[in-house]
Parts: structure tokens; C-alpha cells; sequence
């Protein structure tokens, strides 16, 4: 299990401090970063779904392949 070190404002501080029993805080702080993690996640998945359904971006990015493997031969790093 990793540590993170993070600031949080003072008067959110004393609030946990007085509402979260000391063994509880880790695992409140996980659920609640995992919660918004997911939330991102997926925002940023139902934006990759709009830009893979969008036809006319679909067809500015056939000009993109052409840098496909430019510079890279299989297996060279």
C-alpha cells in the first residue's frame, strides 16, 4: 500500500478530524478518490465514444496514418 502526502484547507481538516475516527480516514479518503477517479474515467470515455462517432473527424484523421510508424521499425526500441 502506497502514501500520499496532500494539503487541505484547515477548517476541512478539523472537520474530518472531528467527524472520522483516525483508523477510518485512509479508507474514507480511498472511497471517495475512487469514486471520483471512476467519475473522470468515464466522462473521458463517453467523450472518446463522441469523437470515434463523429464522421467528420473520423475523416480528418485517415490524413494522421501516414505518420504511422514513421521512424520506427518493429522490434528497433
Amino acid at each position: 500500500m502506497g502514501k500520499v502526502l496532500f494539503s487541505l484547507p484547515d477548517q476541512l481538516v478539523t472537520r474530518m478530524r472531528a467527524s472520522i475516527p483516525p483508523k477510518h480516514r485512509s479508507r474514507v479518503m480511498a472511497l471517495l478518490l475512487e469514486h471520483e477517479i471512476k467519475r473522470r474515467e468515464e466522462a473521458l470515455y463517453r467523450c472518446a465514444l463522441k469523437v470515434e462517432a463523429d464522421e467528420s473527424l473520423h475523416e480528418e484523421m485517415k490524413d494522421w496514418e501516414v505518420t504511422q510508424g514513421d521512424g520506427i521499425e518493429n522490434g528497433s526500441w
